[in-house]
């Protein structure tokens, strides 16, 4: 059985107007993973993913670098159970 897991990750540096939120969440749907990818009021991206544990870390891997316009300086992760709530990857806030 694949074990399901949830990410949940803070992103800061350039990652609001830059097409972050989009583009994680392609990342996400090109990966088969659920959550949702949204701006915080303080700055940064917050997302949060749920999947099969590979696929997660791939989606990390990217949120490390990001879309091309993009500048991360740093990605905090939370990891935890998956817990069923998602249905799809959408973008939020």
């Amino acid at each position: 059985m694949i074990e399901l897991v949830r990410a949940e990750l803070i992103i800061s540096g350039r990652v609001q107007g830059v097409f972050y939120r989009a583009s994680a969440q392609q990342e996400a749907q090109r990966l088969g993973l659920v959550g949702e990818a949204g701006n915080l009021p303080v700055g940064g991206v917050e997302v949060t993913a749920e999947g099969p544990r590979e696929a997660v870390e791939e989606l990390i891997a990217w949120c490390r670098r990001g879309p091309p316009a993009a500048e991360v300086d740093s990605v905090d992760v939370k990891w935890s159970s998956a817990r069923g709530v998602f249905r799809t990857f959408m973008v939020t806030r």
